[in-house]
């Protein structure tokens, strides 16, 4: 925050800025058309304070702080997050025009829930003549197994989103609904925490109207159509490929919700259960981001692979909610928007508040020659979601066509107009921006969201967030998904009260149960735990080829045959096993390939990057510091000591965020369960190279090295290396952190710790399979413990990580439990 000396200086600042842009803004910008230049001035000065009055710093900032919340988004072809690009300057609007604004977006969602309900239920519309049918059968989300299904609750909409652009005339027009799966709430979210970590003054200088009580709306009311009084709900997801995971992700964490797959699923007896460690736990509501289509493939696309199978049937039986209902999607066509106002009329009683953009159905004879008569001045529309043969690549302005592409898709108009619709080409107001050279104009759209709070009426979020487009043609349909977004900020004229989610100390019951962990996670974080132990050690062992190629503990240089082990072991673990096969490879060169070759298997960089992987679809489970370290770049790979030594840097972080900021949970236990059985079995590989019978002192002491145990052992024979000593500390002394025993022993507690499925006392299998590797390593002595002994502990480890899957890791192929399953 800035002294007070310095907000005259910024408040001279953010004059000059406007007084700029004013002079250059085309007519009906908001910022030079507002009637309310008061909230500008005070948010630019805000923004002049925070940046020094250096606007491209204030991007900066707001772009750091979008990254460090970890808002992320996807392209189709993406293979990994783009950075979410955020604007520093939001998009103002006074609390009265927003209020006409809310109080349109509420008559359209009354209006999709009629229609909805006449579509899925005794379609009058349809039989009087005021929508026709080829407009619903000609939507691929119209689901004809819903027909006659009731949703449970009543409701077939408890979310809706609709985007709306503003005209030079100030005037506001929808340009496109949301009914499917409405996107974009939790970046709305993300863009707030990001300004007001920013621009910390803003919220209480312009009386900024809080989001908080929206979402907390948003799960009441989804809560509140379900049976139980305290309902397990679920944020269903298609995966952590799909384009708004990190959304999804923050949503589910931010509301408390579980973020589960299609595979987490299953009904039993009409009823949708969750596969947890526990067995089966019953789930209330999803609200989904899944494709209706795939939801069911017993209801609906059988090829389905991220569906569940009989969900339908326990929707239909009253027994789930399913947010918004399938094939409420019918209504997002073009097709629908050219009857919504006469609908309006017909329904509601009034005209629609905020209009459409005027479309005109090609499907009906008139409508058809007046598209075709006026080509020039319309833009030229799929009807539905597909692009029909005369349009390839989607929407196309008519007086952009050329001869051939206007005769072929007259052509096709007239072939099958129901493919298509005319719109009016609508102009969009702009708002100022950071450009290159101070502030700059560009178009822009709102996406607006409503949900139902805990009494069935529709709250709409005060604000939302805007997409800005790139370029200065302000025509909506050349605009597409914009450039970069900016936060929505609605200013009232009183201050606002501090709400959160926070309840009331008496509102709720104190637990100290952590929650339901679902079977996928706790595979997702057993594997998360065992890649970054193994990226560890094989880290462990490229440090020290690079030093022991030189000098090993300052004396005279490692012996070659201890040498030739360091390599076995890098080629053995598939980290350098590729390199390993070119013309004589040096220890350098395998070490190079096993710390940062992605063609090597289990080389250091292809293991973070399966630790990321896997650590993605756990994501709402981790922390922000923990995200951020798994998806750092990797270091420079020309410089192997120094990447080597920040790769050891980031492990230690990692390593210790795990230890020290996780609460002691089912998901830590599984987390940290796979580091032990993960280092268990490196010591065996370890203990099997360095302390054979035919060990030297550079064999014994590079495995003191590997293990981290030169402090002890000097500590405790401060004479010379032995053998025996050496075994004993790395193998058997429970009080060493990097000995086997010390990981069987973790092992053991953790399994006693997790969940039983039955109640009988007695111990399961995975428990029973630790407890005897245990036993038995409790009998070995420095001199029984032999290859022999060490091989057949690495086998018995294998065989138990096979147990606690075989246990705990429940997925959509698993049959349902029949003795000792758990319905809760």
């Amino acid at each position: 925050m800035a002294s007070p000396a310095s907000l005259p200086v910024s408040e001279e600042i953010a004059s000059d800025w406007l007084a700029s842009y004013r002079a250059t803004a085309p007519r009906g910008d908001v910022l030079r058309d507002t009637a309310n230049p008061q909230m500008w001035q005070a948010m630019l000065t805000e923004v002049a304070v925070a940046s020094g009055g250096d606007l491209s710093l204030a991007r900066a900032r707001i772009q750091r702080q979008a990254d460090e919340i970890g808002t992320g988004f996807r392209l189709p072809g993406d293979g990994d997050d783009r950075k979410w690009p955020l604007s520093p300057l939001p998009v103002m609007i006074d609390a009265p025009e927003w209020q006409s604004i809310a109080d349109g977006v509420v008559q359209r969602a009354n209006l999709m829930e009629l229609l909805l309900a006449d579509i899925y239920g005794p379609q009058r519309l349809t039989e009087g003549g005021l929508l026709p049918a080829a407009v619903i059968n000609g939507s691929s989300h119209f689901l004809r197994p819903m027909m006659g299904l009731e949703p449970p609750g009543g409701w077939h909409l408890h979310f809706f989103a609709v985007d709306i652009g503003r005209g030079p005339d100030g005037e506001w027009r929808v340009i496109e609904d949301h009914t499917r799966t409405p996107t974009g709430a939790g970046y709305a979210l993300e863009n707030r925490l990001a300004m007001s970590r920013v621009f910390d003054q803003l919220q209480s200088r312009l009386h900024i109207a809080r989001l908080a009580p929206f979402f907390a709306d948003v799960r009441a009311g989804i809560a509140a159509s379900c049976h139980r009084s305290d309902p397990r709900i679920g944020l269903l997801t298609p995966g952590r490929y799909n384009q708004s995971y990190a959304e999804q992700a923050h949503i589910a964490r931010y509301l408390g919700l579980l973020l589960v797959e299609g595979e987490d699923l299953a009904v039993h007896d009409d009823q949708l259960y969750l596969r947890t460690i526990e067995g089966l736990k019953r789930v209330d509501a999803l609200w989904r981001r899944v494709d209706p289509r795939l939801l069911d493939p017993l209801a609906f696309d059988s090829r389905s692979r991220i569906g569940v199978p009989g969900l339908i049937d326990a929707m239909a039986a009253g027994n789930v909610v399913i947010a918004n209902s399938p094939g409420a999607g019918v209504l997002e066509s073009s097709a629908i928007a050219a009857f919504l106002p006469r609908l309006s009329v017909r329904m509601t009683g009034e005209d629609l508040r905020i209009p459409n953009i005027a479309t005109w159905w090609c499907g009906q004879d008139r409508q058809r020659d007046q598209v075709i008569e006026r080509l020039d001045r319309f833009i030229i529309a799929p009807a539905f979601k597909t692009n029909p043969r005369g349009l390839p690549n989607g929407a196309r302005i008519g007086a952009d066509l050329s001869a051939i592409e206007r005769s072929n898709l007259i052509d096709d108009i007239y072939r099958r107009g129901i493919d298509y619709v005319g719109q009016e080409t609508v102009h969009l107001s702009t708002l100022p921006t950071v450009g290159e050279n101070g502030l700059e104009p560009r178009p822009f759209t709102i996406r607006v969201f409503a949900t139902r709070d805990s009494y069935g009426a529709w709250q709409v979020m005060p604000g939302g967030f805007a997409r800005i487009g790139l370029e200065t043609d302000i025509r909506a349909a050349v605009m597409g998904e914009g450039a970069f977004s900016a936060d929505v900020c609605i200013v009232g004229t009183k201050p606002v009260a501090p709400v959160t989610l926070v309840a009331a100390t008496d509102a709720i019951a104190i637990r100290r149960n952590p929650g339901t962990l679902p079977s996928r996670v706790a595979d997702n974080l057993f594997w998360l735990g065992r890649y970054l132990e193994r990226a560890e050690g094989v880290l462990a062992l490229v440090r020290a080829s690079i030093g022991g190629s030189v000098d090993v503990d300052g004396g005279a240089p490692i012996a070659s045959a201890t040498l030739k082990r360091l390599e076995s072991l890098l080629i053995g673990s598939g980290a350098a096993t590729k390199r390993a096969n070119s013309p004589n490879p040096t220890t350098v060169a395998l070490a190079s390939a096993a710390l940062s070759d992605a063609d090597e298997n289990y080389s250091v960089r292809a293991l973070l990057y399966r630790a990321r992987d896997i650590g993605e679809g756990s994501r709402e489970r981790l922390s922000t510091d923990v995200w951020h370290l798994l998806e750092a770049p990797f270091p420079n790979a020309d410089r192997i000591g120094q990447s080597a030594s920040e790769m050891h840097q980031r492990f230690a972080a990692l390593a210790g965020l795990s230890a020290e900021n996780m609460g002691r949970t089912a998901g830590w236990r599984f987390l940290d369960c796979g580091r032990r059985i993960e280092r268990a079995g490196t010591v065996c590989r370890l203990l099997r190279a360095f302390s054979g019978p035919d060990a030297t002192a550079d064999d014994l002491a590079m495995l003191l090295e590997l293990t981290n145990s030169q402090i002890g052992y000097r500590q405790r024979y401060p004479t010379g290396v032995s053998a025996a000593a050496v075994r004993d500390l790395v193998g058997l002394d429970a009080g060493n952190p990097r000995s086997l025993a010390f990981q069987v022993a973790a092992m053991v507690g953790h399994l006693d710790a997790l969940p039983r499925l039955s109640d009988d006392g007695m111990a399961e299998e995975q428990q029973s399979a630790a407890a005897a590797i245990a036993a038995f390593v409790a009998t070995l002595t420095a001199a029984t413990l032999d290859l022999h002994q060490i091989q057949g502990l690495e086998n018995r480890l294998f065989a138990l990580s096979d147990a606690i899957a075989n246990r705990f890791f429940l997925r959509g192929g698993a049959p349902l439990r029949a003795t000792g399953m758990t319905l809760a």
